[in-house]
């Protein structure tokens, strides 16, 4: 935990930020609750720990302060003077818990480190029972695969901590979904989230984007701006496709991530920050650094807990649900009712390699929803799947040859607008031979209709 120590006795406020220290806190001492105070308005802590009499600001507005800056916060209170007037107020304001003095360093480690899995058991319930009180778990990450399970399991653990992550996986895998994921489940979750792409700014304004800038830093700015490191407050910074920050820069948010401060362009005046840091990317930072194009010193700073998502076609298990999920919202959305895939279509969902991921999986299935005519979705539907990558014999020409045909059919079938009819003609062969060749059964004539 980040804990705030707040004492004005010196030899023991820094024995304990030692013996705290050495069980793997990052602690702060204050001598003072005016030095204590303007630390609670600018950072964010996970336990403060305080006496009650101090000089300037008592320990009472120390825990009103924090109580309503920091919800989730630990608040301690320590004193030589106990009474039962102040242990009620502590109480009432908050405090999880009062200790009198002298305290034994020892007790005090084991009352910190319980706490600490308190608030982490309190933060990883809080994650499930979104996964239970939605359609979807959190992460939006929807599967039952091994793999998906487990990024849920890595979330709820790395959530409730401010180490900096990095999101790893091919486009359209779901990194912002896992980012905006460990943000609800943490304690920052009400506060804001605030995302840029390191790809789609130019590097001369990308800077400025990030750390903001002076009055007079370049031509134009004519008023100081914040960047998004001072926007997102105590909540979340996601650095999405941090591979493509230009290395110039690189250098500045290394610096940043060090210090916790930043330097809004034009300016010599350093800016603490306190927003927790969460970057993705698709590219392979390893090889990068190997041709020199991305920092290996950054690399480390930023890789303190990687989470790794496998592309969908190592996860087919998953496609059904996805599928299911994703025909749900987009029929939502454009206000139609939710077809059913045909178990023909759904195979070939599940056969396709899927270069795009589940964003292309999305994008296949909106267009399926618009071409339905009826209540399902067939393989007339989803025109242009190359037949299935793997498993299929590459030297028996009569399976080639099939899957030729298979494609071809669907891509004449998708070029008239999914009318089966007119397709057919169009191939010179009859309608039952095309869906016979499609593995599909033909459609109940309408009523009236001649069959």
């Amino acid at each position: 935990m980040r804990i705030l120590i707040v004492d004005d006795e010196e030899d023991f406020r820094n024995s304990a930020a030692e013996a705290l220290g050495l069980a793997g806190h990052d602690v702060c001492p204050c001598a003072t609750g005016d030095e204590a105070r303007s630390r609670i308005e600018k950072e964010t802590f996970d336990c403060v720990l305080t006496d009650l009499r101090l000089p300037g600001t008592g320990g009472l507005d120390l825990l009103r302060l924090a109580a309503s800056r920091m919800p989730d916060c630990i608040l301690i209170v320590m004193t030589a003077y106990a009474s039962l007037e102040s242990a009620v107020e502590a109480l009432r304001i908050g405090a999880h818990d009062y200790l009198p003095k002298p305290v034994r360093l020892e007790a005090l480690r084991r009352k910190v480190d319980f706490f600490d899995r308190h608030r982490a058991a309190l933060a990883e319930n809080r994650f499930l029972r979104g996964a239970l009180e939605v359609d979807i778990p959190p992460t939006g990450l929807v599967g039952s695969s091994e793999a998906i399970t487990t990024i849920h399991r890595l979330i709820a653990k790395v959530a409730p901590t401010d180490s900096t992550v990095l999101i790893t996986g091919e486009t359209g895998t779901g990194k912002e979904l896992v980012a905006h994921g460990i943000h609800r489940a943490s304690p920052r979750g009400d506060l804001p989230f605030v995302a840029v792409n390191c790809g789609s700014i130019p590097e001369t304004l990308l800077e400025g984007q990030l750390f903001g800038h002076v009055r007079g830093a370049y031509t134009g700015a004519d008023r100081d701006k914040p960047g998004l490191f001072e926007v997102a407050g105590n909540g979340t910074v996601f650095l999405d496709e941090i591979g493509e920050m230009p290395l110039a820069l690189q250098p500045k948010l290394l610096r940043a991530l060090e210090t916790r401060e930043i330097l809004r362009v034009g300016s010599t005046a350093p800016l603490r920050f306190t927003a927790r840091v969460v970057a993705a990317t698709h590219r392979d930072l390893g090889k990068m650094i190997e041709a020199g194009q991305f920092r290996a010193d950054l690399y480390y700073r930023l890789n303190v807990f990687e989470i790794p998502i496998p592309p969908l076609r190592e996860r087919r298990q998953d496609i059904r649900g996805i599928a299911a999920h994703l025909l749900e919202r987009i029929c939502r959305r454009v206000n139609r009712p939710v077809p059913a895939l045909q178990p023909e279509a759904l195979q070939a969902l599940e056969s396709y390699r899927w270069p795009g991921n589940v964003r292309e999986l999305a994008n296949i299935l909106e267009r399926a929803v618009i071409m339905a005519e009826g209540p399902r979705i067939g393989l007339g539907e989803i025109p242009g799947l190359a037949p299935p990558a793997e498993g299929a014999p590459a030297d028996d020409l009569r399976t080639a040859l099939g899957h030729l045909e298979t494609a071809h059919i669907r891509r004449v079938i998708a070029k008239y607008a999914g009318d089966k009819k007119r397709a057919a003609e169009a191939l010179g062969i009859g309608l039952s031979s095309l869906y016979r060749k499609l593995g599909e059964t033909p459609s109940p004539p309408a009523p009236g209709e001649t069959p």
